[in-house]
């Protein structure tokens, strides 16, 4: 069994409001999923987020822990993508915090 890619996303929001921002954004993961088809499954128990996505005849599975002050996405790779496994993580970094953003509130000016 491969080991899981493991990515921490730190932030200061604390766990209820980086919960919230996660259930509120998790429905936009799939726009970052290419092949446009994706199928993407979430439930919780308690502040961990259990993820599977079904794209282009690959299935991956992710855990996402939501913490007082970071988040730890856990992600299984099947055996063809374990080979992009630096890539998939750099591009979690990446974008990952995007879904702590909260986009619905509108920004103030100065």
């Amino acid at each position: 069994m491969n080991k899981p890619l493991t990515v921490d996303l730190p932030h200061s929001l604390g766990v209820e409001e980086a919960r919230r921002r996660m259930q509120a954004s998790i429905g936009k993961l799939k726009d970052h999923i290419p092949g446009g088809s994706a199928d993407v499954r979430s439930d919780w128990n308690g502040d961990r987020m259990n993820l599977n996505v079904q794209a282009m005849g690959q299935e991956v599975s992710a855990n996402i822990d939501v913490m007082e002050t970071v988040v730890r996405v856990e992600v299984m790779l099947p055996g063809m993508l374990s080979f992009f496994g630096n890539q998939i993580q750099g591009y979690l970094k990446s974008v990952g915090g995007q879904l702590l953003e909260d986009k619905s509130k509108p920004k103030s000016k100065p």
